[in-house]
């Protein structure tokens, strides 16, 4: 099974920077393309960044030139810096691997449990 921690959420001012970590295991985490996505109230939940397995990206409108999305192979880990945070930034961070297939099992998507990020004076 395919466990995915999220850390790294808080409070922040406006223009400020967080630093979001998402742990995976119970996989191959370099098999997996890895997003963040974000869920304000009332909102639908939307991909805020992608990364794939050999390192390209692609983000969101609302976040590019803001947002970076990294990836860490070798510690499973996959990060998502925020810098010049706004008010419109606040809401639920959700990291999720896409499913994969190898070594003759099938991985299906799989999702962290979210970390809060609020951003305010």
């Amino acid at each position: 099974q395919v466990q995915l921690v999220e850390s790294g959420g808080g409070l922040v001012p406006p223009g400020g920077s967080l630093r979001l970590s998402c742990t995976v295991s119970g996989s191959i985490f370099s098999r997996h393309i890895m997003n963040w996505y974000r869920q304000a109230p009332g909102k639908d939940r939307e991909l805020v960044a992608r990364i794939f397995s050999a390192g390209d990206t692609s983000y969101a409108d609302a976040v590019k030139g803001r947002f970076t999305i990294s990836r860490d192979n070798a510690k499973n880990t996959v990060y998502l810096q925020m810098n010049s945070l706004k008010p419109e930034d606040t809401a639920a961070y959700y990291c999720k691997a896409n499913s994969a297939y190898y070594g003759g099992r099938y991985y299906p998507d799989s999702w962290g449990q979210g970390t809060q990020v609020t951003v305010s004076s």
